[in-house]
């Protein structure tokens, strides 16, 4: 029989969170294991900014006292207020391979919602534009990343016969560094530094970078992509929070701003790819995964694209062609060979249309799913 039950005590709060963990047993080939202690933090309302203007639920599913399914179930006011929809989202969906739990799981959301005036389900999508976002596809055989979540094929399956249909999909890319500079793109950078006064930004150590990610979070995301489907300004506890998250794996050589004057003009931000590391540690970097995780950002040859973006005023006039042409600068000197984007709204035409003249492939697809709650 299986039973779902609420989070709401210290047993049922494990269960949550250790279940992706057996689910994606050590060792699996291209699951990419959260760490435990980040996974916490982002349902914690003592942690994450998002609770201001986000209800949550968490539930567990469980069949002769054995955890075999969770979801999360999240109510984003200030999104429904901006889109005028009664939506609840759903997260954090793992499963085994048994639709009756997944339609049980479903159910206690959908129920949560109706109590709360919500009229549709929507996810997997979690509290910001920064949370994991989307099911997998297509592209089960590639190498997950520290930022998305890998899940089996059944659940696209289940998803199908739940009644659920395609509400947005996201696209991946893995994009081939070449091996030398282009001099076209230098002449373009030139051209655009010497005609409207753009600089770089000397990037010594976080400290000095610090206050622009706040900016780039906050001002420039906001300005940018706030058209984008589920995207939400995030507050400044939340930009705080997911400044220290970068921390851990920042790099200088990683890290572009372009300045027009003492304005920030636009900003790349990448790392390292530290999906191996995050596989070793299966949860926790203390201790055996501290290693791994030193050696990745130290020795590395694939990086993992995070966020960019161009005020508005600057758009058109080159500052993007100069994050792009600072990236790979530095990309080959430091001898890497791919790049991986993050999940990519297939109708973004304009971020698709930046890897136009690159060697890619389209390696992975997510997908957000809905459905009516009647």
């Amino acid at each position: 029989m299986i039973i779902v039950t609420e989070v709401k005590n210290k047993k049922t709060y494990n269960d949550f969170f250790k279940l992706p963990y057996i689910l994606y047993e050590k060792g699996h080939p291209y699951n990419v294991p959260p760490l435990m202690s980040e996974e916490k933090s982002e349902f914690d309302p003592e942690k994450n900014g998002a609770f201001a203007h986000c209800e949550c639920k968490m539930f567990v599913a469980y069949e002769d006292n054995k955890p075999v399914g969770r979801v999360a179930g999240i109510i984003n006011h200030k999104y429904n207020e901006k889109t005028g929809e009664k939506q609840v989202r759903f997260t954090r969906y793992d499963v085994v391979d048994n639709l009756e739990v997944s339609q049980k799981l479903i159910d206690a959301v959908s129920a949560w919602g109706k109590e709360n005036g919500m009229n549709k389900l929507i996810g997997p999508i979690g509290f910001s534009d920064f949370d994991k976002q989307g099911m997998l596809i297509e592209g089960f055989e590639e190498m997950d990343m520290y930022v998305t979540i890998y899940n089996y094929p059944y659940y696209v399956t289940h998803m199908e016969k739940l009644g659920f249909t395609k509400e947005v999909d996201w696209i991946e890319f893995e994009i081939k560094i070449p091996d030398k500079m282009d001099e076209r793109l230098e002449r373009i950078v030139n051209y655009t530094m010497e005609r409207y006064g753009f600089r770089y930004l000397e990037i010594k150590d976080f400290k000095s970078v610090r206050p622009y990610f706040s900016i780039a979070l906050n001002e420039i995301m906001n300005e940018v992509y706030d058209h984008l489907y589920g995207y939400v300004a995030m507050n400044q506890k939340q930009i705080d929070r997911e400044t220290e998250m970068l921390k851990q794996i920042w790099l200088p050589e990683c890290t572009v701003a372009v300045m027009k004057g003492d304005e920030l003009a636009g900003y790349g931000f990448f790392a390292p790819n530290i999906s191996e590391a995050l596989k070793k540690a299966h949860g926790h970097i203390f201790p055996s995964g501290l290693l791994p995780f030193i050696n990745s950002l130290k020795h590395y040859d694939k990086i993992d694209l995070y966020s960019n973006g161009v005020r508005k005023k600057y758009q058109g006039k080159g500052v993007n062609a100069m994050i792009v042409y600072k990236s790979l600068q530095n990309l080959i000197k430091n001898g890497v060979k791919y790049a991986y984007t993050g999940p990519e709204l297939e109708t973004n035409v304009q971020i698709k249309d930046q890897w136009k003249g690159f060697e890619k492939r389209l390696n992975r697809r997510r997908r957000c799913w809905t459905k009516d709650i009647k």
